[in-house]
């Protein structure tokens, strides 16, 4: 599946740093440093997982390009699996480049996108879902998101599916036993106890495929949209989460035409929201094409904050904007509630969340903060011994998975042979061998690796 030569690569950021490291992996990573690698010691006399202070030297000119702190390991021990070695070079992409451009002279190629972590994986060293969740680690936008990733790498995940593709492979070896050798003492599995163990199996997909959702606001994050008439609040809100004077705030109304867009953080999440257009029938052009625009916003948001002043309540107006919103997960702001005696909240749909708030006073932001929370993360946004699905493609597998288990139990229900069972349960077994890289074509492996960067 891959060839078994050196690869070579700039393994941090390109730009100006303190440090810069070139990394080496594979059977002739010793051989190069040993040529252009020079220090106090021989090389073939470095210990093993220790850092060696030296010079890269050029070996065809004599000239010293950089002093470097050189790390050296020997396989197997290793993320690759192979001989690795990284050069700790000052962080200029110059000199990068140039120690980067002798490792190449001296034998390397350059490595291709993702093909260090892509040689631990088909080294054994990883499976795939661990691979994928290298990736993810890498582009962590929160420290909840890292620590799903850490899970995953950590195999939680593997560990769980390998135990379900097991049981899967020994219920699909019970049958085809029972099926072909009937004459041999052995005690045959009924459809009645493939039935059960499926029904026990089915449960232990569904519970991860129900994680999804929550795995995927950990990992990308919450759309959130604020709606509501003209002048109620929405661009104050937008300013106030963000902390920045992002949007225009007038008396009048109609001043938001367009989408505004911010990221903020709540709890270690974070969230995209967006300041819209007061919805309300216009003959300005330009305003309308901003109140068509938070309508199509609205049916792609995770979350609808809806807007109302509390000095009217909710109005006509407001009820057709909430008749749009409310198959969405939403939250209602009851806000300026500083300019009233009493907040009335007749009128106002039953058994919504209901914020009251003052953005003037800076009363109910903490409140928000913490139905948002709720809504998405019931309790802890995710326990030290949870396992997430936070991979779309995870998720495909798995939903296909349950899919042929629930056609093998049809099966069952409408009375087939057992060995009819037989192609639904290997199917379901083909799909978790998937995600963990035990069945994948090499297709599917190319198209996971090529989308990390060059160096990892």
């Amino acid at each position: 599946m891959f060839e078994s030569d050196t690869i070579a690569a700039i393994s941090t950021p390109h730009g100006t740093g303190g440090i810069g490291i070139i990394r080496i992996s594979g059977d002739e990573a010793f051989d190069i440093a040993a040529r252009i690698f020079k220090s106090r010691k021989k090389f073939n006399d470095i210990k093993s997982h220790t850092i060696s202070y030296g010079k890269i030297v050029d070996p065809s000119s004599g000239e010293t390009i950089d002093e470097v702190l050189l790390s050296k390991m020997e396989k197997p021990n290793t993320f690759t699996r192979e001989d690795i070695v990284e050069i700790n070079c000052h962080g200029g992409i110059v000199v990068l480049k140039r120690v980067l451009e002798l490792v190449i002279a001296e034998g390397a190629r350059l490595a291709e996108p993702g093909e260090f972590t892509k040689r631990a994986f088909l080294n054994g060293r990883i499976d795939l879902s661990q691979a994928e969740a290298v990736i993810d680690l890498i582009n962590s936008k929160n420290a909840e998101s890292s620590r799903a990733a850490v899970r995953q790498l950590e195999g939680r995940l593997s560990e769980k599916l390998s135990v379900v593709r097991k049981s899967l492979i020994e219920l699909i070896a019970s049958i085809e036993v029972t099926v072909d050798y009937p004459e041999h003492d052995i005690e045959e599995i009924t459809a009645k106890q493939i039935n059960e163990e499926l029904g026990k199996i089915i449960l232990k997909l569904e519970d991860l495929a129900k994680s999804f959702e929550r795995g995927k606001f950990i990992r990308e994050g919450i759309s959130a949209v604020i709606v509501g008439k003209p002048n109620v609040g929405k661009s104050s809100l937008l300013n106030e989460l963000s902390g920045k004077n992002r949007a225009i705030v007038t008396d009048i109304p109609g001043t938001t035409r367009d989408i505004i867009e911010e990221y903020i953080n709540i709890n270690g999440i974070p969230i995209r929201i967006l300041d819209t257009a007061g919805i309300r029938e216009t003959k300005d052009v330009v305003e309308k094409i901003g109140v068509d625009m938070a309508q199509r916003e609205i049916e792609n948001a995770d979350l609808v904050i809806m807007m109302l002043d509390a000095r009217t309540g909710m109005d006509e107006n407001d009820t057709v904007i909430y008749n749009r919103i409310k198959d969405k997960k939403n939250i209602i702001i009851l806000n300026k509630i500083d300019l009233v005696d009493e907040t009335d909240e007749v009128g106002l749909p039953e058994g919504v969340n209901i914020v009251k708030m003052s953005l003037k006073e800076g009363i109910g932001i903490d409140k928000l903060e913490e139905e948002i929370t709720n809504l998405f993360f019931k309790g802890e946004i995710i326990s030290n011994d949870e396992v997430l699905l936070t991979n779309v493609r995870h998720k495909h597998l798995i939903d296909m998975a349950i899919r042929s288990i629930r056609d093998a139990r049809d099966a069952y229900i409408n009375g087939m042979p057992i060995d009819m069972m037989t192609i639904d349960i290997k199917n379901a077994a083909e799909y978790i061998g998937q995600i963990t890289g035990e069945s994948v074509s090499e297709d599917v492996v190319h198209e996971i690796f090529s989308r990390f960067c060059i160096g990892k």
